[in-house]
């Protein structure tokens, strides 16, 4: 399947306006597959706030709508393909569908915060793609994968903000990595390292 992961944030004991907070959607051509995992912790998907998308792909987007009460929170540079349903951006056409209009709620920016997360910049996938950071786990969507993968730049992306992206992860403390797709892992330092050596940083 080429649906994103999907990662569920509960900061239903936090002091934030959000009680449920979803990272990415996949594409909602199998939401019944998230529907059942989220309802396996007993959250119905009228409960999930707040979605946040890592970038502009229809992989990562396609199943925001069926999440009726959430708003939703994207960084300001992709959040310009996501309001316009016929962007080549969102890549919709390479699954064969497309990516409803989306109203923008929040457009977020470098340094913000998500329930104990922080918003950092990570361009190179694409030109507005985030990772969420809160000390321990990073959230890093199509940046960077387990053992050493990096998305791809052919799309909307470049390979000199990737590299520049990498650096800035690098200096992180990681221990659990998140990704896009595939598994998440620990000692997510050195996945962090092996990606960077797949760039040419040492």
């Amino acid at each position: 399947m080429a649906d994103s992961n999907s990662y569920l944030i509960d900061d239903s004991n936090g002091d934030d306006d959000y009680n449920y907070i979803l990272v990415d959607t996949g594409t909602g051509q199998s939401n019944a597959t998230l529907f059942s995992q989220i309802r396996e912790i007993g959250i119905e998907p009228e409960d999930i706030d707040l979605i946040v998308n890592t970038h502009c792909h229809f992989d990562h987007v396609g199943g925001n709508d069926f999440f009726p009460n959430a708003k939703i929170a994207i960084h300001k540079i992709d959040a310009v393909a996501l309001r316009d349903p016929d962007s080549e951006l969102t890549v919709s056409s390479l699954f064969g569908s497309i990516v409803r209009k989306h109203d923008v709620d929040i457009e977020l920016e470098e340094g913000e915060r998500i329930a104990d997360f922080e918003i950092i910049s990570t361009p190179g996938h694409t030109s507005g793609g985030i990772s969420l950071y809160d000390g321990e786990i990073l959230i890093c969507g199509d940046t960077i994968f387990a053992n050493g993968g990096v998305g791809r730049m052919d799309i909307g992306g470049n390979p000199n903000d990737m590299k520049a992206s990498l650096m800035r992860l690098k200096e992180l403390d990681v221990e659990y990595l998140l990704p896009g797709h595939g598994p998440w892992v620990n000692n997510g330092n050195q996945h962090i390292k092996m990606s960077c050596m797949m760039m040419g940083i040492r």
